[in-house]
């Protein structure tokens, strides 16, 4: 994330006015902000001029929301938070599960989602400083520093809120994580609306890329009616005696 300079908010609306009132929020709160009216050109901007944020409307031509944020997520893990006009369940654990940070159901307060940037940015800071170490349990490595998670060697991609359940539940290993914790790690600022399924999904998408058999999971494990926890090194051993 960019340091040394006045942040940049990409705001990616093809509403204009929309655009004008969070830019003009924005730049209040000390942003460089630059809009992009379309998918196609946001990506664009996003990939020359590497903004500290973006706020992403999904009805977007050209390309869409889903799409644009997908493509973020290939090889950054800048900020990102969803703004549509859709309230249903299933459309916001969609825009969670891509890797947004947070979302926003429109109409909105433009001095909210103000606030919501500032959350997700300070977030994302802190996030920066704790990743100054590494983590190894078994044959996986979590390399804090550089964002990545390894098995065997094998360097896995996840997404951000992946790691950061790997690093909640690698940080206590045995310990058992309640949904409710767990959402709160991944998106402290949410609305009372986003729902712990959330949890189950991501779990399920890092089930499938770093267990063996997903099916009969060895490093991340279920408790029935609490949520989930990190198997411990002894229990892994159990798993492969040989």
């Amino acid at each position: 994330m960019n340091q040394s300079r006045q942040k940049l908010a990409l705001i990616i609306e093809d509403d204009r006015n929309t655009s004008a009132l969070i830019s003009l929020y924005l730049k209040r709160e000390g942003f460089d902000v630059q809009a992009a009216g379309d998918g196609e050109t946001g990506l664009i901007i996003a990939e020359k001029r590497k903004p500290d944020i973006v706020i992403l409307d999904l009805m977007l031509p050209k390309i869409d929301g889903w799409e644009v944020c997908r493509r973020l997520r290939q090889g950054s893990d800048v900020p990102v938070i969803m703004l549509t006009a859709r309230g249903e369940e299933v459309d916001k654990v969609s825009g969670l599960t891509l890797g947004a940070d947070d979302y926003v159901v429109k109409p909105f307060s433009p001095r909210e989602l103000a606030a919501r940037v500032q959350a997700v940015l300070r977030r994302a800071s802190r996030l920066e400083i704790s990743r100054k170490r590494r983590v190894s349990i078994g044959d996986i490595l979590l390399d804090l520093e550089g964002h990545q998670l390894s098995i065997k060697g094998r360097s896995m991609a996840v997404t951000p809120h992946e790691f950061t359940l790997m690093q909640t539940l690698m940080s206590a290993p045995g310990r058992s994580f309640t949904r409710e914790e767990l959402l709160g790690r991944l998106y402290p600022n949410r609305e009372a609306t986003v729902i712990e399924r959330v949890v189950d999904v991501h779990i399920g998408r890092l089930r499938q890329k770093i267990e063996p058999d997903p099916s009969a999971p060895k490093y991340i494990l279920t408790v029935r009616g609490v949520g989930y926890r990190f198997a411990d090194p002894q229990e892994q051993d159990m798993e492969n005696p040989g």
